[in-house]
């Protein structure tokens, strides 16, 4: 079976397998927003964003606090249905198949979908548990198998040569930069289809971010990476697209929604982008 095909039965809908008949391709759109506006109670935390994330490539949200980047990001693996007032209208689709139709799970796009924090979070087990924990909880009982599983992810996300002999120990006795990459690894061990990153950086040193930096072009080429970041210089490193949000105020309520301002790819928006709001925050000069 295709990647497509498997992400769409995961999701819960097998009957849209059979119109994915061939291999996903470089390039292709694997989320599409239309118009999208995300609530809490009445209260608009986002307006209108309208963009596609590309298959392979890594994208970047960025803009200044409260400007919605996050609430974006926890749109498209349905994170914000754990918040009981948090609503979206508009369309979302994954893969070309709505992603909050009748009958898709939300726990099963989670899967497919994975999240990267932005504090380490590991869970208080063995680095080898914390690793093996996603496959258990999907069924995997074979020991050899998890043993695979978990080598192989921690390959994937450049942590196997620090720990490959202390893998019985605490995952809370690793370093932020390990911690963080144990979490990637994680994510990693259930095979998703795609991994968000929400500022997965920022309580890291230059060191450690370098290295998350590094595994993230590393890995690009089997996954899809939307990635929240408040470093500029970052989202430039790393990113194929730049997606930049800033915040609408009204006057007389003073009210503030977030909204998409411009998107491109990353050279344009840094080197030449079209709208003044955009140029402004990216040469430094409002924040």
């Amino acid at each position: 079976m295709d990647q497509p095909d498997q992400e769409l039965t995961r999701l819960g809908l097998p009957e849209l397998a059979a119109h994915s008949e061939t291999p996903a391709r470089l390039g292709r759109s694997i989320f599409d927003t239309k118009n999208v506006s995300i609530y809490y109670g009445s209260f608009r935390a986002v307006a209108d964003v309208s963009l596609s994330v590309y298959e392979n490539e890594i994208t970047a949200f960025i803009g200044p606090s409260g400007c919605g980047k996050t609430t974006v990001l926890r749109t498209l693996n349905r994170m914000n249905d754990l918040i009981p007032t948090a609503r979206v209208e508009g369309d979302v689709e994954y893969r070309g198949e709505a992603l909050y139709a009748p009958g898709v799970s939300p726990a099963a796009v989670r899967r497919c979908i994975g999240m990267v924090f932005q504090k380490p979070n590991p869970f208080p087990k063995s680095i080898y548990d914390n690793v093996a924990y996603g496959p258990r909880i999907n069924g995997e009982r074979k020991k050899a198998r998890l043993d695979e599983i978990v080598e192989r992810s921690l390959h994937q996300a450049a942590l196997w040569e620090e720990v490959k002999d202390r893998l019985n120990k605490s995952g809370l006795s690793l370093s932020g930069g390990q911690a963080q990459r144990l979490c990637i690894a994680r994510t990693l061990a259930v095979e998703p289809d795609v991994i968000l990153m929400d500022e997965p950086c920022s309580a890291l040193d230059p060191i450690a971010t370098g290295r998350i930096e590094d595994l993230m072009h590393e890995i690009k080429s089997q996954y899809t990476i939307v990635i929240v970041t408040h470093n500029m210089q970052q989202a430039a490193r790393v990113s194929d697209r730049t997606a930049f949000y800033s915040v609408l105020r009204d006057d007389k309520s003073d009210v503030r929604t977030g909204t998409l301002v411009e998107y491109d790819l990353t050279e344009s928006i840094f080197s030449n982008p079209r709208d003044p709001r955009t140029q402004a925050y990216v040469t430094g000069r409002v924040g």
